[in-house]
């Protein structure tokens, strides 16, 4: 999946366990270790929010995302995406 789920690292640096990170933001730790491992196929912007404040930070310091070639949409490997300009030379025929 293109999307990576950083608490992992984010309970390491605050030196907090999952147990008492799944008490703060509501969640049992069982729903926290799917989220953490990337597992989730969704996320609450309640629970978002909760992890960020619980955390001290922002939604892109949990999520982000890595082009893995699997999204859809996504440029086989070696090629480059066409920007709207590319697109405006190619119909035009340039």
């Amino acid at each position: 999946m293109a999307i990576v789920v950083d608490i992992d690292v984010l309970l390491a640096r605050r030196k907090m366990s999952v147990g008492d990170f799944a008490d703060a933001i509501g969640l049992s730790p069982a729903n926290v270790s799917v989220l953490k491992n990337g597992r989730a196929k969704a996320v609450r912007f309640s629970t978002l929010n909760a992890i960020c404040q619980v955390l001290d930070c922002q939604p892109g310091d949990v999520l982000r995302w890595v082009d893995d070639g699997t999204s859809p949409g996504a440029a086989p490997s070696g090629t480059r995406r066409l920007t709207p300009v590319d697109r405006g030379r190619r119909q035009a025929g340039c």
